[in-house]
């Protein structure tokens, strides 16, 4: 149906055609709801009492009283991280809605243990201090396609298991067991005792990933955004490799960086077995 309304005014003279468009019909705003956060005091008590995935707790900082403190013992009980930040980014967390001081992050999937992913695994992708959902939902997808066991990330200064991940990952959040652990270096090295090899890259790595023999048990790190891997973490690696690069961008989205590395170690391990590390 034409959205043309037209209107005749008629006057002893002449006959005159008015056209005037109408205005396309609008309902009321839909309130965009993120259900994967939980804002205020007992919204987050009751997520927590039936049972409930979280993946991370904002306190506001200078909040207490004993009904924040239940929040937080709750939290520590179940080894949810609890970070404690300027009230604002709460607000903004929260998209404004009163919040009490407290908001909550759920996660689309539960966390697994180290111990449970470590039996067979060939290889392990650790990432240090990812932050941005849709990388990490990315390598989740790319890492599952490449034959990974599990992917270990940091409690703080990462991105935790959202729907966004859960989005970006297409379906292999199901499949492949996300571990969160508190500390990368200390991890790298019980994974070494284990007899892992770790590979880290970097921009400035010493060795090309393409011409690099893969030992296996293989653990790949990959660095954050901007910053990549920390100084400390790359100590505990034994191998730094990096990817050659021709233009003037000295390096790559770390998700587009993943599936480069990740598919070579694919590539490689299938053509022949590489001696494992000795236990220590």
């Amino acid at each position: 149906m034409s959205n043309i309304l037209r209107t005749f005014y008629q006057s002893p003279l002449s006959l005159t055609l008015v056209t005037t468009k109408r205005e396309p019909h609008s309902s009321p705003p839909e309130t965009k709801r993120n259900t994967g956060i939980l804002a205020g005091v007992h919204p987050v008590r009751e997520a927590f009492r039936a049972g409930r995935t979280l993946d991370r707790i904002l306190i506001a900082r200078g909040a207490g009283g004993p009904r924040i403190q239940e929040i937080v013992d709750l939290a520590r009980e179940r080894s949810v991280p609890v970070r404690f930040e300027p009230r604002d980014a709460l607000d903004r967390a929260s998209n404004s809605a009163t919040h009490q001081g407290v908001v909550a992050f759920s996660a689309a999937q539960k966390y697994a243990g180290l111990d449970q992913v470590l039996e067979g695994a060939r290889l392990l992708v650790v990432l240090d201090g990812v932050e941005d959902p849709h990388n990490l939902g990315a390598i989740v997808r790319t890492a599952h396609a490449a034959g990974a066991a599990a992917i270990l990330v940091p409690d703080r200064r990462a991105a935790g298991l959202t729907e966004t991940v859960a989005k970006a990952a297409a379906g292999a959040l199901e499949h492949l067991p996300v571990v969160r652990v508190g500390n990368i270096s200390q991890t790298l090295e019980g994974l070494k005792k284990k007899g892992y090899w770790i590979y880290g890259l970097d921009e400035r790595g010493d060795h090309v990933y393409s011409e690099t023999d893969f030992a296996t048990p293989t653990v790949v790190v990959l660095g954050g955004e901007g910053l990549g891997l920390h100084q400390l973490v790359k100590k505990h690696c034994d191998v730094l490799l990096r990817i050659p690069m021709a233009g003037v961008i000295a390096s790559l989205n770390v998700s587009v960086a993943a599936g480069i590395v990740l598919f070579e170690w694919k590539r490689r391990s299938s053509l022949q077995p590489q001696p494992a590390r000795m236990k220590t």
